[in-house]
């Protein structure tokens, strides 16, 4: 699994609900995207730093979604260009299914802590 983290510096600090308003009007772009396990939207504490944190499941998928017209999209809804670093994340652990995923593969975190 591939794990990317998306980062845009804004031209004017969002305060928190400022954030979310705008988080979610873009959320449903991401639902049903082919290999997105999960996204989470982060903003810094002082606001002046949005992105995101991806899941997914191969560096391809990623690949697919962080095309030209993404970053459009990104500069013309926040004023700033975005970059992308990617991670391998070999194990990941899911506390809401009770899981701790390992390449490609899950195993009942109860059976992987024995």
């Amino acid at each position: 699994m591939i794990t990317t983290i998306t980062t845009f510096r804004l031209p004017k600090p969002l305060t928190v609900e400022q954030a979310r308003e705008i988080f979610l009007s873009t959320a449903p772009n991401y639902r049903g995207v082919a290999g997105l396990v999960r996204k989470c939207y982060v903003l810094s504490e002082d606001g002046s730093t949005a992105g995101g944190v991806y899941l997914w499941t191969s560096r391809a998928a990623a690949e697919a979604m962080y095309t030209e017209r993404w970053r459009a999209i990104v500069r013309e809804k926040y004023g700033a260009e975005p970059s992308v670093t990617y991670f391998e994340s070999p194990v990941v652990v899911d506390n809401v299914s009770d899981e701790i995923v390992s390449d490609g593969s899950a195993s009942h975190a109860a059976a992987a802590r024995r």
